[in-house]
C-alpha cells in the first residue's frame, strides 16, 4: 500500500496529496463556473452556459423537493457549490496516479515529508512508495470537514430562522426523548462524512488492486472507472440532498 506525504506543520499533520487535490478541485470548479458565465446570452447561449443552466435547474429541483418553493432560492447556490465540488473531488483520483519511490528521507521547506521511519517500515526493501495524487474525498478528514461545515450551517440557520420550534424539536414528542434527539443530531455529520469517504476510498483501493494485475487487469479497470464515475455522481447527489433535508427540517416549521 502506498504511503502519503505528510507535512508536519505546527503540530498539524497535513496530507500534501489531499491538500493539492483540494486546490485543484477548487480551481476546476471555479474555472467551469467562470467560463459558463463569461459571455451570457439569452438568444445564443454557449454550450458551457447551457451546462451551468442545467446544473442550476437540477439543483433547484433537488432543493424544491425538500422545502416549499418560496424558500428555495437562498439555498440553490449552496447546493450548486456542494454538488459540483464533491463531484469533481470524487473523480479527481480516477484518471491517473503520481507515485514516487524514495530510499532516502525527503524534506520540503525544512520540514520532513518522507521520514526514515516510513522508509524502514516499507515492504520489499526497495524504498517507500509515496502517492502524491488522490481524490480529496478519499481522505476522511476532508469528508468530516465538509460534514462539519454543513452541520454548523444547519444549526445556525435553525437558530436564526426558526428559533422557537428548532429548540422545541429536541424535546419532541416527549421531554425524555431529548437524549435520543441529541444522538440523532450527532449521527448526522458522522453518516454524511463516512458514507462519502467509504465509497470513494473503497473505489480507489480497488483501482490500486486492479493495477497490480498489469495489462491483464485493463478490461476490469476500464469497467470500474466507468462505474466509479456513477458512484461519484451518486455520492455528490446524496450529500447535497441530505444537506437540504437537514436545512429544511431545521428552518421550516409545519403546523399540524
Amino acid at each position: 500500500m502506498h504511503k502519503f506525504p505528510v507535512w508536519q506543520l505546527g503540530g498539524l499533520n497535513i496530507d500534501i496529496s489531499t491538500f493539492l487535490a483540494i486546490i485543484i478541485t477548487c480551481i476546476i470548479v471555479f474555472t467551469l463556473a467562470r467560463l459558463s458565465v463569461r459571455n451570457l446570452s439569452v438568444t445564443n447561449p454557449s454550450k458551457m452556459q447551457n451546462f451551468l443552466e442545467w446544473v442550476v435547474e437540477f439543483v433547484h429541483g433537488i432543493v424544491a423537493s425538500t422545502m416549499p418553493l418560496n424558500r428555495v432560492k437562498p439555498f440553490v447556490s449552496l447546493g450548486m457549490t456542494l454538488i459540483m465540488f464533491i463531484f469533481v473531488a470524487n473523480l479527481l483520483g480516477l484518471p491517473f496516479g503520481i507515485v514516487t519511490t524514495h530510499d532516502q528521507p525527503l524534506s520540503l521547506f525544512g520540514y520532513t515529508i518522507v521520514s526514515e521511519e516510513m522508509i524502514k517500515t516499507a515492504h520489499g526493501g526497495h524504498g517507500v512508495e509515496v502517492a502524491w495524487w488522490k481524490s480529496p474525498t478519499a481522505d476522511v478528514s476532508v469528508t468530516f470537514g465538509l460534514a462539519a461545515i454543513v452541520i454548523v450551517l444547519v444549526h445556525y440557520l435553525g437558530l436564526r430562522l426558526n428559533t422557537k420550534h428548532y429548540l422545541k424539536h429536541y424535546f419532541e414528542p416527549f421531554w425524555f426523548f431529548f437524549p435520543l434527539n441529541v444522538i440523532k443530531e450527532i449521527s448526522k455529520p458522522l453518516t454524511l462524512a463516512l458514507r462519502l469517504y467509504a465509497n470513494i476510498f473503497a473505489g480507489e483501493v480497488l483501482i490500486a488492486t486492479i493495477l497490480m494485475a498489469g495489462i491483464f487487469g485493463t478490461p476490469l479497470l476500464i469497467a470500474w472507472q466507468g462505474f466509479s464515475i456513477f458512484v461519484g455522481a451518486i455520492q455528490a447527489f446524496l450529500f447535497t440532498v441530505l444537506t437540504m433535508v437537514y436545512i429544511s427540517h431545521a428552518t421550516i416549521h409545519e403546523e399540524h
